[in-house]
């Protein structure tokens, strides 16, 4: 029995020194020798720092940030983005920095960015996510090469043109609801105030819950709160999950997020088993985004995979589309006149009527309007991309393991692309389309990503905006109230940190 314990001894002595080697490969040896083949591609930035890199300086400015307001300005990057912003003034627009042990090279040049997503699709792909991340985002926005393109084309046809003309329906019941709620608020009053941001993340939970899942957001409204604390929980906990085997830990963050994964996994598997019982019985013919990935289950999707595209479609599907149309207030409360052109519009166009598909094409002030919104405020502020094999990029060969992070924020902001008005809020940018709004070439436009990846929902996204946008401007004009804080913050999405409180006048 001695001998027995002393060979047990031994082998346990073993796996943790192999583990201890592979740790430090990890966390040292692999990191030490990127930085060098990165420094030797002539791209400067900053060293790599043990196990955390780059984080808690990011954390540390990002957290200084949010404590201080900011003026009435589009001039965000800097309280949105301290650590980028920093780097950027010192390094310019290709720079390292690290994401704990992870080299990631920023590109802030937007012919570099044409490349990695336009014309480098097969030696550039999507990284395999951090475990924290999973919980939140999955499916279709982090597969890659062939399950993307499997997944992709079957749930491509849910927002073609004609299925989105079908959602009218739906777009229209939930534009109505909106509106009503708000008049009734007012009640006999000519003005008051209000936080439009949860009205409008309610607005387009209801929206995706309807026309994707042919459900109401009542019946939804659990997995939306739960994924909203989930989205908070991943920002807070995302530093510590670069401490290898931290996710195993039974901290209090760690529990609670599982618990909140497990029960929105079982409140999903509730929506889907009811949608096929209705299929089954021939009583439901939905072709939604639930009924498209139902009928593809049985020779392309797990049910597994299932659950991951509907949750990612009930966060993603309404949190950026409530944060645009959030910011499109704003933004309009601080510029009255065009407020009033896109009002006036509106009204040529639909009259008293309610806002509908046929329509919208014919609204070119509130496009433009949107489309500079979506550049100033990108629900997205970057895309991230991971090399799969040694790519030369402009004049960089990248080494196989980099990840590449392309700064929509950054971009969009530059005023050597857009001039040096590039924070002010001048929709005629946009009157000739996006190709032609910036100044000088490349992808400097793509708050919905570009090539073969560009966002699936895009045309959802700009028609539900501009219907809601029309809808609203329809019925009322507003303005910034006293309370209101400029606070652009990122929660993984660009949002209002102290919300968005309007003064709301009945026309």
């Amino acid at each position: 029995m001695e001998g027995v314990g002393i060979w047990i001894s031994w082998a346990a002595g073993f796996l943790i020194l192999g583990w201890l080697l592979k740790a430090l490969q990890r966390l040292w040896w692999t990191p030490r020798t990127m930085e060098k083949k990165i420094r030797e591609l002539g791209i400067d930035g900053t060293s790599y720092r043990f196990l955390f890199g780059d984080l808690r300086e990011s954390m540390r400015l990002y957290k200084e940030a949010k404590l201080k307001p900011m003026p009435y300005s589009h001039d965000i990057v800097p309280r949105a983005q301290p650590f980028v912003a920093q780097l950027a003034k010192t390094y310019g627009k290709v720079y390292l920095t690290w994401l704990g042990p992870s080299p990631r090279i920023i590109i802030a040049d937007p012919a570099l960015i044409r490349e990695v997503l336009l014309n480098k699709t097969e030696s550039i792909g999507k990284p395999k996510p951090s475990r924290v991340l999973t919980y939140l985002l999955s499916g279709l926005v982090t597969l890659d090469r062939e399950k993307w393109a499997v997944h992709r084309k079957i749930i491509n046809p849910a927002f073609h043109i004609e299925k989105l003309k079908r959602m009218q329906p739906a777009f229209s019941s939930c534009c109505a609801e909106l509106v009503g709620r708000w008049e009734s608020l007012l009640g006999d009053k000519e003005s008051c105030e209000l936080d439009v941001w949860p009205e409008l993340q309610n607005f387009t939970r209801d929206v995706i819950s309807r026309a994707a899942f042919g459900s109401s957001f009542e019946q939804g409204q659990r997995i939306f709160q739960l994924l909203d604390e989930l989205a908070k929980l991943t920002v807070e906990s995302f530093a510590n999950f670069q401490i290898p085997g931290y996710r195993f830990l039974p901290t209090k963050t760690n529990l609670r997020m599982k618990e909140i994964d497990a029960e929105v996994n079982s409140l999903l598997r509730g929506i889907i088993a009811k949608r096929e019982t209705a299929l089954q019985k021939g009583s439901d013919v939905n072709d939604d985004l639930l009924g498209l990935l139902l009928q593809s289950n049985e020779s392309q999707m797990t049910r597994e995979e299932i659950i991951d595209e509907c949750k990612l479609f009930y966060f993603a599907g309404q949190e950026t589309t409530s944060n645009l149309l959030t910011w499109a207030m704003v933004t309009l409360a601080m510029n009255p006149n065009w407020q009033s052109r896109a009002r006036a519009e509106v009204l040529q166009v639909y009259n008293q009527e309610k806002p509908d598909f046929e329509r919208l094409s014919q609204l070119k002030i509130v496009s433009m309007i949107i489309q500079e919104v979506l550049r100033l405020y990108p629900p997205a502020i970057f895309l991230l991309r991971s090399v799969k094999a040694p790519t030369m990029i402009g004049e960089y060969t990248f080494p196989e393991g980099v990840q590449l992070l392309l700064h929509v924020l950054l971009v969009q902001h530059d005023p050597d692309y857009w001039g040096k008005d590039a924070n002010e809020f001048i929709p005629e940018r946009f009157s000739e389309g996006i190709s032609k709004a910036a100044e000088r070439g490349g992808l400097a436009f793509f708050s919905f990503g570009g090539g073969p990846r560009i966002c699936v929902g895009q045309g959802f996204a700009m028609a539900e905006a501009k219907m809601g946008l029309a809808s609203i401007l329809q019925k009322f004009s507003f303005e910034l109230s006293p309370a209101y804080t400029h606070a652009p913050f990122t929660v993984l999405t660009l949002q209002p940190q102290h919300g968005a409180q309007l003064i709301l006048h009945r026309l």
